[in-house]
This record gives structure tokens, sequence and C-alpha cells, in this order.
């Protein structure tokens, strides 16, 4: 996505329907919409487009008055965050779409909200949503006490008088850059930019946001003690040395039997959908909890996806030497199938040793990208049959007759051989590759071709 397009802000106090009209706006069920606040809790960031016109328009948690009636201090300090990142999507916009809710008229909060955006130079425009009908739409007129300019009536679920707020939209945005027309008329299709994805996951209360936050340098997700903060996948751009990395943070996996309200649903949803379209993913454990049988299925969709992974061992620093031994122990045993990846024991907390997480990606983006000459492929299979032949199977032992690389990302060949092969040697052959082209911490399909007579 092009960084220069303008962006739109969508915020309110909890449960006045932003998401849904964030969803209205990008087409599709992006954000994660349930009838009860705090739902949002990130701010996300989307494409959408309006007659050609390009924008990013941000999602953000609700903003929620200081000192609220009916919030334990662990819930107060959330919250706090919550509003924070909603403060933040304000700072960087180019225009405000301040959401609140014709059925309860103006509370206590949105006029805290309000005091808020008239401290701040962005421009707003002031959405009654829920104006379902023309019999609500009077009711509007009541918002201008806000004193942020002339309401405009919407129905986000029905999609009421949506098109009318998108001419506002795109009228109030600064025009674009020469430059930038055509990113702007292929908005909802840049995110696919060539930009190296990397999925950041792991069960709940693990630390992936505080390890987010770190890798990307600023408190983009909300960080809390309190298992599901992240209810969505938060995207994130990274400018390292060596070129862009995209940091996608997910909502931590239950299994599905734990998951007992919709929207944790949609969380996990959206967690395995950023695993299935992620280039690479680090998989947070809990090293204090050790490698869990959660943790362990993770890692099988993550290796039956083909993506490359790294394995991150987090809150090392709170382990003893037995301890660390342990858990090194349990990755070996459990999540065996991920050999290849390299596990690094980090403190997101305090930053130990993050900085080795950069280089690991890199060599995974290498592995996952290399394309292997044909002859080398070849020759190395050819070496591989002399020093250990397939084993013999209905008294005949198959053969490898030629090998090609059908695609890259992650690398995948294709082995023509006289008959079918067992998936032992199949498994020698993977380590042999691995070791011949340093194909690293990447997987590697191997799809056999038999002939049939």
């Amino acid at each position: 996505m092009n960084a220069e397009l303008p962006v739109v802000a969508v915020v309110g106090r909890p449960n006045v329907g932003k998401s849904t009209l964030v969803n209205r706006f990008v087409g599709r069920r992006a954000a994660i919409v349930e009838e009860r606040p705090g739902v949002t809790r990130d701010r996300r960031e989307l494409a959408a487009e309006w007659v050609g016109r390009g924008f990013r328009i941000v999602d953000t948690g609700g903003w929620l008055a200081e000192g609220e009636a009916g919030l334990t201090g662990e819930q107060s300090v959330l919250a706090a965050k919550v509003s924070a990142q909603a403060a933040e999507a304000v700072r960087i916009a180019d225009l405000v779409l301040f959401v609140v809710d014709v059925t309860t008229g103006i509370t206590d909060e949105d006029a805290q909200v309000a005091r808020l955006l008239k401290q701040a130079s962005t421009p707003v425009i002031v959405v009654v949503n829920k104006v379902d009908d023309e019999r609500r739409e009077v009711d509007i007129w009541e918002f201008q006490r806000l004193g942020l300019g002339e309401p405009m009536p919407l129905s986000a679920m029905h999609g009421r008088l949506s098109g009318e707020l998108l001419d506002a939209v795109v009228a109030a945005l600064p025009e674009p850059a020469t430059e930038e027309d055509e990113a702007a008329k292929d908005a909802a299709a840049a995110i696919d930019d060539g930009i190296f994805n990397i999925a950041i996951v792991g069960r709940p209360n693990v630390g992936k946001s505080t390890l987010f936050n770190r890798l990307v340098g600023e408190d983009r997700s909300v960080v809390h003690d309190m298992p599901g903060t992240t209810r969505d996948a938060i995207d994130t751009v990274v400018e390292t040395d060596d070129g862009p990395l995209r940091f996608v943070d997910t909502a931590g996996l239950r299994r599905k039997s734990r998951i007992d309200e919709p929207t944790e649903y949609y969380s996990l949803v959206r967690a395995l959908e950023a695993i299935d379209r992620a280039d690479a993913a680090l998989l947070v454990i809990d090293a204090t909890e050790g490698v869990t049988h959660q943790d362990q299925r993770l890692a099988e969709r993550i290796d039956a996806a083909g993506t490359a992974v790294v394995i991150i061992c987090n809150k090392w620093d709170l382990l003893d030497a037995e301890e660390r031994e342990k858990v090194r122990r349990q990755v070996a045993d459990m999540l065996g199938f991920l050999s290849y990846a390299p596990m690094i024991p980090i403190s997101a907390l305090s930053g130990r040793r993050v900085h080795q997480l950069l280089p690991a990606l890199r060599a995974s983006e290498d592995a996952y990208h290399q394309r292997i000459p044909t002859a080398a492929l070849n020759r190395v299979l050819r070496d591989a049959q002399n020093a250990h032949p397939p084993p013999v199977v209905r008294r005949h032992r198959p053969r490898i007759l030629y090998a090609t690389q059908g695609a890259t990302d992650p690398p995948t060949f294709t082995l023509f051989a006289s008959r079918p092969l067992p998936p032992q040697y199949l498994r020698y052959l993977e380590r042999r590759l691995r070791e011949s082209f340093d194909l690293g911490p990447t997987p590697i399909k191997l799809r056999v071709r038999a002939r049939t007579d």
C-alpha cells in the first residue's frame, strides 16, 4: 500500500458501529463486529476506494471516559491504552470520522471525544449512525451541539446513505499528487506489493504484541497482561537495512473447544488467514510454560501452509539452566517436524536477543524465494540415490529419473520416478537438498510423479 495515500480515522466511544462502518467502506468483513463494547482494541488500517479515489481507513478501539464506573483496575489500564491508540490514529489522520449513536443521543463520552477532537487540527465529520429510516433523520441535529460542524446521517448496518458519506469523505481529503493517481485507483489491490509478510502467531498471552511493538518500534498493538487483548490482525511495514518487511500481529489461538464467543471465533479465523497469506511466521512460545499441545497444533498449521518459520521462545530470562534445557528438549521432540526452523530464545519485554530475529527472517526469506538450477538439482539427487538407494517396494526398487523445481515460495520440486517413493525416503531427500543448497528455515515441498504402468 502506498504510504502517501490519505488516512481516514474512524473514532468514537465503544459500540457505536465504527467497525461496521469500516466493513461497509472496504466492502468486506475486515473488522470484527459484535454488539458488545470493547471488541476492537488495536487500530487497524485497511484499503478503501470511492469513485477512483483511494485512501486508508483506520478502525480504532472505543474512547472511554477516564474513571468510567464499573471498570476494574486492569480494565481501566487496558481502556487507557485503547484510548491512546485512538488518539494516535487522530494524530496521523488527514480526516476523522467521529461516529455517534442516534439512539442514545449525546453521552458524556461523546462530549469528551468532541473536546479532544477540537484540540486537534484534523478535519472532522460527525457521523450519526443507526439512522435506519427517514423518521430518525430529524434526530441528527442534536449532535450539532458537539461543535464539530453539520452531522451526517448513516446506517452502517444497512448501508443507508453510505454513498453520500463517502462523497463527503472524498471531497474532504487532500488532493492527491500526480504520481499517486495510479496508486489511488489501485488502492484495494496494492496490498499485494511484494513485501515479505511475517505473521507473529502463538497462544494467548505469550508476548506476541510485546514482540510486535519491539520489532516495529512503536506501541502499535495494545499490550496488557490480560489474555486475549489482541482481537484482530494488525499490519505494519518496517524498513530495514535490507529492505521492507511487513509484520502481522495476530490474536492468540486457542483450541476450538475453548472458543465460546463469536468474537474469539472471528479472531481465530483472522489469525489462520494471516498464517495462510504469510511468507514466514514467528511462532512465539511461552518458555515458562514450555511447549504445549496447542503450540504443536499451531506449528502443524504453519507447516501445512508451506510457510517459513522461526521458533521464538519468549520469557527466556525467567528460566534457570535446567528449565532452559528442558524447553530445548521439548522443542526438539514436539516440534521435530520443524527441525529446519531455528529456535531463538528471547525476552520481548527487555529486548534481549530480539536483534537476532531480523537476520533469521532474512535467511528464511532468501531460502523461501530460492530457485535451484535444474542441472545442480539432478546432480544432488543422483548422488543421493547412489549413496542411499530407495528401498525395495513390492520386489521393485524405485528410481528417480528426473527432477525439476516447479515453483518457489516455498521451493517446490517435482520428482519423476519409476515408482512411488516411500515417505521416509522423501525425508532423506529433503535433508540432502537442504544440506546441498543451504535452504535454511523454509519448508520444502516434494511432489512425486510415478509411472502407472
